[in-house]
């Protein structure tokens, strides 16, 4: 059975900084697109940032990029999101996902398995 488990998200003041994590349960990540997703109070679920299967491409949303970044640790078999210069309008609860699709990048049907979501509240 495929698991992913997210941690990391915390509240933490505009500006700030976290790491999240996602780590599976019984597979290998770097065989497979990984995607962080994020869904806010009343919002649809968007795509926040990917990374691929091969040669480690990113891919980020325009609200994120220059301030996220995507990569992989392959010994500790983990997916980290590094989230700087956060921003209230980053609050929601963020998802890590697993696609079966090569070229995936950040379109929520492209992935087959999720998390069970961690919080991030940018707040003052």
């Amino acid at each position: 059975q495929v698991q992913l488990v997210e941690s990391g998200g915390d509240l933490v003041q505009p500006g700030g900084s976290l790491r999240l994590s996602c780590a599976p349960s019984g597979f290998t990540l770097d065989y497979y697109v990984i995607g962080w997703f994020r869904q806010a109070p009343g919002k649809e679920r968007e795509g926040v940032s990917c990374i691929s299967r091969f040669d480690g491409s990113t891919t980020y949303s325009d609200s994120v990029k220059g301030r996220f970044s995507i990569f992989r640790d392959n010994i500790k078999n983990t997916v980290y999101l590094q989230m700087n210069n956060l921003e209230p309008e980053d609050t929601g609860v963020y998802y890590c996902a697993l696609s079966l699709v090569a070229s995936a990048s950040i379109r929520p049907y492209e992935y087959s398995y999720w998390g069970q979501g961690t919080q991030v509240t940018v707040s003052s």
